[in-house]
């Protein structure tokens, strides 16, 4: 396979430039644009592999790029934010953003998430080229069922569209039916890596919850343990 491709869309040219160069070293090809407005119209001509995008950004910032970009693009998103953003981030997870990197952040840090969320979205890029997974293709937990091969959802037949990061957090639990996972535990399975950020997994599940049940007051698949974590629940 070729190099993954990389967009790097952030107002500021000094960290733009700094982040492009610490990407093309570990062999990444990178583009970059200073705003939402050029980013989505790179990804138009040039789809990437993953995008970089900073939350506030002239002509269009970070949240609304994303927003646009989740009609049409699976691909995972990466939210570079201030630690005073705090409403911004959470907006920006719901909105359809994977993951994101506090600023000041650690280049390490960066490099890390980059790498685990490619790792996870090529396995999507193969099974769309036809590879089969070994896992076990399909789970189901009462009405609720999902395909690891063809990554669909449904819920009483009726098709729900998740993003891959949501996927992977249902597939985890799913595997696992009645299993109390903390919000540190589903972090580290899924980065393989020490928990910096999981606060974003609580944003995730409730993203998730709000697709899967009919009343997210009232749910019946996915559980909050409180003090604890988050389980499916067994079905009879």
């Amino acid at each position: 396979m070729e190099a993954f491709k990389i967009l790097v869309v952030e107002d500021d040219k000094e960290i733009r430039e700094g982040i492009a160069y610490c990407l093309k070293s570990q062999g990444y090809e990178v583009t970059q644009a200073a705003d939402g407005i050029d980013g989505l119209k790179q990804i138009e001509t040039d789809p990437p592999h993953l995008v970089i995008a900073d939350v506030m950004m002239p002509r269009m910032d970070g949240i609304q790029m994303v927003m646009k970009l989740r009609e049409k693009y699976d691909f995972p998103v990466l939210m570079l934010s201030a630690k005073t953003e705090e409403v911004d981030k959470i907006l920006g997870l719901n909105m359809g953003a994977d993951d994101y990197v506090e600023k000041p952040f650690k280049t390490l840090e960066l490099l890390a998430r980059v790498n685990s969320h490619l790792k996870r979205y090529s396995r999507y890029l193969n099974l769309a080229a036809g590879k089969r997974t070994t896992e076990a293709p399909s789970l189901a937990v009462g009405g609720l069922e999902l395909n690891s091969d063809t990554m669909e959802v449904w819920v009483d037949g009726s098709p729900v569209k998740l993003t891959p990061m949501e996927f992977r957090i249902l597939q985890l639990m799913m595997q696992h039916p009645g299993k109390v996972f903390t919000a540190d535990e589903i972090y580290t399975s899924l980065w393989n890596d020490n928990p910096v950020g999981s606060d974003t997994i609580m944003v995730h599940i409730r993203n998730i919850r709000r697709k899967i049940e009919t009343d997210a007051k009232a749910p019946k698949y996915l559980k909050v343990v409180w003090g604890i974590g988050y389980k499916i629940e067994k079905q009879a």
